[in-house]
């Protein structure tokens, strides 16, 4: 009987360790919204390993393009989606190399 009890908090605990690292390794999905020749919002803060997803809602194409060449999608369309994750942790500028006065940007910060 000791035996049983003992195995079944070993489990117990087992699998709130997994649980807990689990939970720890999934990062929240962020959207920005491209409309009207603007990202909405501007600014998003995401930890890392957070994705970041632009949804083209104009009618005309449209790119996230980051200053420092570290992402860049291809033309979206109406409807269309971009996603990156991000890896290191700074503040990330970018632009629509089509209509370059759309400027917006990702602060990725240390967990």
């Amino acid at each position: 009987m000791l035996c049983l009890r003992i195995a079944a908090r070993v489990a117990a605990v087992s699998l709130l360790a997994f649980v807990a690292v689990d939970v720890a390794v999934a990062a929240p999905a962020t959207t920005v919204a491209i409309d009207n020749f603007m990202f909405t919002p501007m600014t998003v803060s995401v930890p890392v390993g957070g994705t970041v997803t632009w949804v083209n809602n104009d009618d005309i194409p449209h790119t996230v393009r980051a200053v420092d060449g570290s992402f860049h999608s291809p033309a979206l369309d109406t409807a269309d989606r971009y996603s990156f994750t991000f890896t290191k942790a700074g503040v990330y500028s970018y632009f629509c190399s089509i209509h370059p006065k759309m400027v917006a940007k990702v602060i990725v910060k240390a967990q």
